[in-house]
């Protein structure tokens, strides 16, 4: 039978409720002919609440000591799931990220997929049994508990559909696919039924919440196509968006917004260490840029719980660096953006309508960015949405 591995966010699971719901439609999708494995985040705000206690019990506690926290919301929900399977009939097994041969580096909180060791995933579905997997972790090669950074059970689902030689991976949430803003925020924005995964990665790397950036880059690279369903949406019925390799990307134009960024100005000379001290510190930079005497990177925080002992050591290192919080990053993201000489000036001409004011500006092959003040975000992606699509 072909294998489908389906992924449930954490609003899938939020509650009980909604797992005997998502139980209905794993128990579906067997009794449909397909071998299942079933990827699963924790329940609701779980992740958020842990990271809530940790920093109330210390300002800055460990990395290590956060990754054996906040990975036990994901076992949560794939017990409990497991548990509904059984009480439909169905025959369903349970396994953690290490359980199921999920290998990493040996980074805390935003670890890196090395490999995928599926043996005991290929017994259990050879026996007829549904598998549950927890989402967002896994185990490094020194047998350490490590989490895959936010949105990484988007990239346990994919990277397991790539080591099974899955039909596709199902990504389900609480919107009915991509869609060319964030709907939350630009409310006429469009649905897209398909999406190349190149202008994906760039959406998600610059900020888009439907799918993880590492889980794109998995897709792109074992050939795996992506279907972004809504979990309420009725067995077969609903809009997806489908997101496949494709030779030259097709002219999809998005607008994102990436929040809680810090944007970083120092000396040309002092970026060599910059980015060796955010290496140390596991510190991700991006639109990283110098000119003359003057360098500038954006920050993203989203996977920083140590922001403060980070900022310090960086200012340490990285010698009369200027580091601003309180921003965000929008961006457009298309083919033909930047080979197009009419689209930068229209870019920089909505900012300035909107009095965002730029403290960086990036241009490459798919996409067009600006670092700007957080509380113009939503305004501007407004603006920027109804200019460019």
């Amino acid at each position: 039978m072909a294998i489908l591995v389906q992924k449930y966010g954490g609003s899938s699971v939020a509650d009980v409720e909604k797992i005997g719901r998502v139980a209905d439609k794993v128990v579906a999708a067997k009794q449909a002919g397909h071998d299942v494995v079933v990827v699963v985040s924790a329940m609701g705000k779980t992740t958020d609440e842990l990271l809530g206690l940790a920093k109330r019990v210390s300002a800055d506690p460990p990395r290590r000591e956060l990754d054996m926290l906040v990975s036990t919301g994901e076992r949560v929900s794939m017990a409990l799931l497991s548990i509904a399977i059984h009480a439909r009939g169905g025959d369903a097994i349970s396994f953690t990220g290490s359980q199921s041969g999920i290998i990493t580096n040996d980074r805390h909180f935003d670890a890196r997929i090395l490999e995928v060791r599926p043996h005991r995933i290929e017994d259990e579905l050879a026996r007829g049994k549904i598998v549950i997997v927890a989402g967002y972790q896994g185990m490094s090669y020194r047998r350490e508990i490590t989490t895959l950074g936010r949105g990484g059970s988007d990239t346990t689902a994919v990277a397991l559909a790539a080591a099974l030689g899955a039909e596709r991976c199902e990504i389900y949430s609480d919107v009915d696919g991509v869609y060319s803003a964030d709907p939350r925020v630009v409310p006429d924005a469009a649905h897209l039924p398909e999406v190349d995964l190149a202008s994906l990665q760039e959406m998600a790397e610059a900020g888009a919440k439907v799918l993880c950036a590492q889980a794109v880059e998995w897709a792109r690279r074992s050939k795996i196509a992506i279907h972004a369903r809504k979990t309420s949406d009725p067995v077969g019925g609903g809009r997806e968006t489908v997101c496949v390799e494709s030779p030259e990307p097709r002219h999809v134009r998005a607008v994102v917004g990436l929040d809680r960024v810090v944007h970083a100005s120092l000396p040309s000379r002092e970026l060599r260490a910059l980015s060796d001290c955010a290496a140390q510190l596991d510190v991700p930079l991006m639109d990283v840029a110098a000119w003359g005497e003057v360098a500038t990177c954006a920050i993203p925080l989203l996977n920083v719980p140590d922001w403060d002992r980070c900022r310090a050591r960086i200012e340490e290192k990285a010698r009369g660096a200027t580091l601003a919080a309180g921003c965000s990053v929008v961006s457009v993201v298309g083919d033909g953006l930047t080979s197009n000489a009419r689209a930068l000036p229209r870019f920089l001409a909505v900012l300035e309508e909107a009095g965002a004011t730029p403290r960086a500006v990036h241009a490459g092959t798919l996409r067009i960015a600006a670092t700007i003040d957080a509380a113009l975000l939503a305004p501007t992606q407004r603006a920027l949405h109804a200019v460019f699509v």
